[in-house]
């Protein structure tokens, strides 16, 4: 894919995943939830410009970087949702202004790291991006998910957004 459709890809999925968690939504534990990350890894993945070959180890060092970070605020924004169970026992799931804020907190690092590789002379694609992404919303998923099912759930008469 071209830089251009990958920058495309990651800001409508970006939109459309704030979008839909500043809402009040059902959460369905056992929706493919995994799916939309598996898309987006395996296109990052595809691109042999994933890598800048003239600095492999800088820009291998890069990617690492920007993967255990999005790990972190991955994990970090799956805590930032706030959870609760409606008077018929379904999960529901809303953003909260934290969440907001790891994912402003998100932006911040990649633009950091982008800035160190610029300073590098590292070439570095869109595709990391979208990999980081992908790793991201995965992690999010997970740590929701996980706390759904074990964490007792205060209960609201209605789920109001």
């Amino acid at each position: 894919m071209t830089a251009l459709v990958n920058i495309v890809v990651i800001i409508a999925v970006m939109v459309l995943v704030v979008q839909r968690q500043m809402r009040a939504q059902r959460l369905d534990t056992e929706r493919r939830f995994w799916l939309l990350p598996l898309i987006l890894g395996v296109l990052a993945l595809r691109d042999p410009q994933l890598i800048d070959h003239d600095h492999t180890a800088v820009s291998a060092g890069l990617l690492a970087a920007s993967l255990v970070a999005v790990l972190a605020m991955g994990s970090v924004w799956g805590w930032t949702v706030r959870l609760w169970r409606a008077a018929d026992g379904s999960v529901w799931a809303k953003g909260t202004k934290a969440t907001v804020a790891a994912w402003v907190g998100m932006i911040a690092i990649r633009l950091g790291l982008y800035g160190i590789g610029s300073a590098m002379h590292v070439h570095q694609a869109g595709s990391a991006l979208m990999l980081g992404l992908a790793v991201m919303l995965l992690v999010r998923s997970l740590v929701v998910n996980w706390r759904a099912r074990t964490t007792e759930l205060p209960r609201q008469a209605a789920a109001i957004g």
